[in-house]
């Protein structure tokens, strides 16, 4: 098809935000009757380029176009009226109204100036026929699962818009027989003419389902292809920034002296709730670095052995001992500390101060019984920030006015306040300058060294390769494999994370 088929065009993209650039020259088309993957990891511009294209942003720069004729988005609603629609993975609709009603509200049929509840029932089973859908649509949303929750918010976009229709990360609440439910309509829906972006982490729906693929990464498109022609292989190194022949060094810390004797710190025996049942055993001076695309399971591995999530299976040992890691306290108590991807939102608590921050979870685990004195406090705060070089001109400054590399050290330091046994971080060097990145590593490597077990998820394969004893790779919401030694290389990281499902990696 040529860009005059196009349904949805986009040329020349760019925003800003207070001088970062989350788009910059970005082009994106949808054609008719086509299902297009957008994908790229956090931080590529997907969500950007999407509240440019239904309106919820105005572009710095560029151009849009419906059916090829030029238009100016001003809002949400204007690109409903277009011929836009979005769902999103939490369905914004009404759980406490009927399914009639939030398939028409705002819209609903009247008579004698009142809602005409049979006659919009009726609709509302009409419309769910044409996805083969047959349910009671008088009863409340909420007494249906998420899968059909998300079909029902489809029919109501693809009824108001019919044009383009947008699905940001449909399935990451769907079991399998739901996303091949999930599919079918969309591909009812692409054989009637809609074109359909389709915004996922998981590469074996993009293959499955997608025609074509478009790659972001830093706000710049990387590129589009159709999915037959373009390689697993190749499709992991446009997302991740480097090409495989690149990707061949090998690099990685020596596993712990010790021998067969170490004491075992963690183990966890099919352990399993957003993500399938895994094993993992971590010793006292080992780095287990955690590997994957962004929605493989590493974020919920993590919550799931700290206790944030609660396992639907599985057990745990610390030390041999049967253990039950029910809340965050708990992991606390067993001496685990977890320092969290989004530090601004789970990490930091902005408005503290320094000093404050470092001491919260040494006193969470003392108990509020035992308040810890400011003199006390500000005795460890001083020495963490010098023993994590922090900068910061007094310990009592608000912790948000430091820059993000001295915030997340922040947060390493509460922790490393606690004496824990188990450190746990969650792409600790995301989002700071380069020379805090390179300090945090240095802290990773030192820890190690003191014997402390850790468990690093990031998303940078040489940031891995430089301080793992061992790498756990995960796709797809499931642990596949351990490299270890000589294994652990890019090329090999690359192509565990590439491979498809029921393939050997």
């Amino acid at each position: 098809m040529g860009e005059t088929e196009a349904l949805l065009s986009a040329h020349d993209i760019s925003k800003s935000f207070f001088g970062f650039k989350a788009l910059e020259n970005v082009d994106f088309t949808v054609r008719k009757g086509e299902i297009h993957a957008l994908l790229g990891e956090n931080g590529a511009g997907k969500s950007t380029l999407i509240k440019v294209l239904t309106g919820v942003h105005r572009p710095d720069a560029g151009t849009i176009a419906l059916n090829g004729e030029p238009v100016d988005v001003r809002d949400t609603l204007h690109a409903q009226r277009l011929g836009v629609g979005t769902v999103y993975q939490e369905v914004n609709l009404l759980p406490n109204l009927s399914v009639a009603e939030n398939l028409y509200i705002g819209r609903q049929p009247k008579r004698f100036g009142l809602t005409h509840a049979a006659a919009m029932n009726r609709m509302a089973r009409a419309l769910l026929a044409q996805y083969d859908i047959d349910i009671n649509v008088r009863a409340p949303l909420s007494s249906f699962s998420v899968a059909v929750q998300q079909l029902v918010a489809i029919a109501r976009a693809v009824d108001m818009s019919g044009s383009v229709l947008i699905l940001d990360e449909p399935t990451a609440s769907l079991d399998r027989h739901e996303v091949q439910l999930l599919f079918g309509v969309m591909r009812k829906l692409r054989d009637r003419g809609l074109g359909i972006v389709f915004i996922t982490h998981f590469l074996d729906q993009v293959y499955a389902v997608a025609d074509r693929i478009t790659v972001l990464r830093n706000g710049r498109l990387v590129g589009t292809h159709d999915t037959g022609a373009l390689p697993r292989m190749e499709l992991v190194s446009m997302m991740l920034g480097r090409a495989l022949e690149a990707a061949t060094e090998h690099g990685h810390r020596a596993p712990p002296t010790g021998g067969t004797g170490r004491t075992i710190e963690f183990s966890a025996f099919g352990l399993s709730r957003s993500v399938a049942p895994f094993d993992l055993a971590i010793a006292p001076g080992e780095v287990i670095g955690v590997a994957g695309l962004l929605g493989s399971g590493r974020t919920e591995t993590a919550r799931l052995m700290f206790g944030v999530d609660h396992a639907d299976s599985g057990k745990a040992t610390v030390d041999g001992k049967a253990v039950r890691i029910s809340s965050p306290r708990e992991a606390v108590r067993l001496g685990f500390g977890l320092c969290p991807e989004d530090r601004k939102v789970d990490g930091i608590i902005g408005d503290l101060s320094v000093r404050e921050n470092i001491a919260l979870a040494l006193q969470a685990r003392r108990g509020w019984l035992k308040p810890m004195s400011s003199s006390e406090q500000a005795e460890l705060a001083h020495r963490l920030v010098k023993a994590l070089d922090i900068r910061t001109t007094d310990i009592e400054k608000p912790v948000k006015l430091l820059s993000g590399g001295n915030q997340q050290k922040v947060i390493l330091a509460r922790w490393l306040a606690t004496q824990p046994r188990l450190l746990i971080l969650d792409e600790p060097t995301r989002g700071i300058d380069v020379g805090a990145h390179a300090e945090i590593i240095q802290l990773i490597n030192r820890l190690c060294e003191e014997g402390l077990a850790l468990v690093v998820i990031s998303s940078e394969i040489e940031e891995i390769m430089a301080y793992s004893t061992r790498v756990r790779v995960l796709r797809d919401r499931q642990h596949i494999c351990d490299l270890t030694g000589e294994e652990i290389s890019a090329g090999n990281i690359m192509r565990t994370i590439a491979v498809s499902e029921g393939a050997s990696a």
